[in-house]
């Protein structure tokens, strides 16, 4: 499916609210792919720096002066803020038409839930046959359309070109799973020490360097103590500039349930998902994913 989102039959100005980076991605793909609209942006954490050097010319603003006079708003619906719910919570309150878009396959239902309070927008956004699926299920007798994914298509020809180093790289991309799953743990970290325990039996080169990299919503230092205590190990903080450098040079990659994961099955690499066995069942519908919880030892 190669068709755009044609902004022109939407109108303008046309108001954008991001804060995760992942439908920060895809809306900047669409926009930059086609007939560029009239848009007011309003956006925070990692969208805004995207959105600031994909469109330096283009400030942002508060919510109330992207609305204002807009004819539709295009939200992201990550986890990390409420700025996107509140958008469309705002753009239902106005009458204006809302959009959102949904960048990944876990969650649907409760990524429009806020403190018992759910807003749909009037249509769905997603990028694949997968999340067409799960989005047609979730969301019944909703609009949901399907658009082409033009930043995973630059991240894989970006992947493509880049230089492995000397030594076998594995890239572990880590998340908050914002949950312990009844052990008072924070299921990032036992996800850590469960592949760490499974590694051995992986049969990976004695040599190989483990790469962790955080999450953009991680504070600074939150895995600096688990570093320490596996001292011994070859593992360091990644800190490639972006996720295409970081799987380019990775021969393996691990993690629970990231898009990282679904990048990489697509550029060729083995993919181990780490989620113990008394973690809930990885979520990502993707084939290929080898899952190392649900896997005989």
């Amino acid at each position: 499916m190669r068709k755009l989102p044609d902004f022109s039959t939407i109108g303008s100005p046309l108001a954008i609210a991001l804060h995760d980076a992942g439908a920060a991605n895809l809306v900047i793909g669409w926009l930059k792919s086609g007939l560029m609209p009239d848009v007011r942006a309003h956006a925070g954490g990692p969208a805004e720096l995207l959105w600031r050097k994909a469109f330096p010319q283009i400030a942002t603003m508060a919510l109330s002066d992207a609305l204002s006079g807009a004819v539709a708003l295009v939200s992201g619906t990550g986890w990390a803020s409420d700025i996107e719910h509140d958008a469309r919570k705002a753009a239902q309150s106005l009458g204006i038409k809302s959009i959102a878009v949904i960048d990944h396959w876990v969650n649907y239902a409760e990524r429009f839930v806020r403190n018992g309070e759910r807003v749909w927008p009037d249509e769905f956004w997603v990028a694949d046959e997968y999340a067409l699926e799960i989005a047609l299920r979730t969301f019944p007798g909703k609009f949901v359309l399907q658009f082409p994914n033009y930043y995973v298509e630059n991240q894989l020809r970006y992947l493509a070109h880049v230089e492995k180093t000397g030594e076998p790289e594995l890239l572990y991309v880590l998340e908050p799973m914002r949950a312990d799953w009844g052990r008072g743990i924070p299921g990032e970290f036992q996800a850590l020490d469960y592949f760490i325990g499974r590694l051995p039996e992986l049969g990976l080169p004695a040599e190989t360097v483990i790469n962790l990299r955080p999450h953009p919503s991680d504070p600074h230092g939150k895995y600096s103590n688990w570093i320490d205590l596996h001292s011994e190990m070859k593992i360091k903080l990644d800190t490639s500039l972006s996720i295409a450098e970081s799987l380019g040079r990775a021969t393996w990659v691990a993690g629970c349930e990231s898009f990282a994961l679904v990048l990489a099955l697509m550029a060729g690499r083995k993919v181990y998902c780490t989620l113990p066995p008394w973690a809930p069942l990885c979520r990502l519908p993707h084939r290929g994913l080898i899952q190392l919880g649900r896997s005989s030892k």
